[in-house]
């Protein structure tokens, strides 16, 4: 149970705490977040997608470049995050700006990922109009042929985005909607500042 009195001086930590807990009620997607993003103009727009690795630089996803999500962090590379571990009542805020992870990083995932996956990133046009389903199993079955084993390099347009946090809140459900709110916010030196928040 989180220490209301005693917020650690690390959120990373503290989020690396409250992950591997949540793996054990969630085992299946833990790593399961929303992902905000928005058009130049304001426009938001979100998803779910996963957390694949997480670390003091920062949290990474793995997507297509091309997709509507990629086209809107290269306009505009600020960006937010959403965990929910409703068994343990707990929501962890995280927003801040992306880079992209290196050609090494995005190469060695993309090497871990299920055959068919690494067929498909090179399948589908992500997030463009799909006049039917038989197209995309159309070139799946082209990607196939040209791929027949194992060896299938990473598609230019597929990467990594890392989100280097700015601000972070631990939310904790108590009793009588009296709920713990914890902020951590980057300072000018590159460390944190602790708050609370009313609930």
């Amino acid at each position: 149970m989180l220490d209301t009195n005693q917020p650690a001086a690390d959120p990373f930590a503290m989020f690396a705490n409250w992950m591997a807990e949540a793996w054990t009620h969630e085992p299946t997607d833990a790593n399961a977040m929303a992902l905000a993003t928005s058009t130049p103009d304001g426009a938001p727009a979100a998803r779910i997608v996963l957390l694949k690795d997480a670390d003091s630089r920062g949290f990474v996803f793995y997507t297509n470049t091309l997709s509507r999500k990629g086209e809107e962090l290269s306009a505009n590379t600020r960006a937010a995050l959403l965990f929910h571990w409703k068994p343990l009542g707990r929501q962890v805020r995280i927003e801040g700006h992306v880079e992209h992870v290196t050609d090494a990083e995005a190469d060695a995932y993309f090497a871990s990922r299920p055959r068919i996956s690494r067929l498909g990133a090179w399948a589908s046009e992500q997030s463009r109009v799909l006049p039917e389903r038989a197209l995309l199993e159309r070139r799946l079955a082209e990607y196939e042929a040209k791929y027949p084993g194992e060896a299938i390099p990473r598609p230019p347009h597929w990467s990594g985005y890392r989100v280097i946090p700015e601000r972070f809140e631990f939310w904790q459900n108590m009793p009588f909607r009296l709920h713990d709110r914890t902020t951590y916010t980057r300072s000018a030196d590159g460390g944190w500042s602790v708050g609370k928040l009313f609930p």
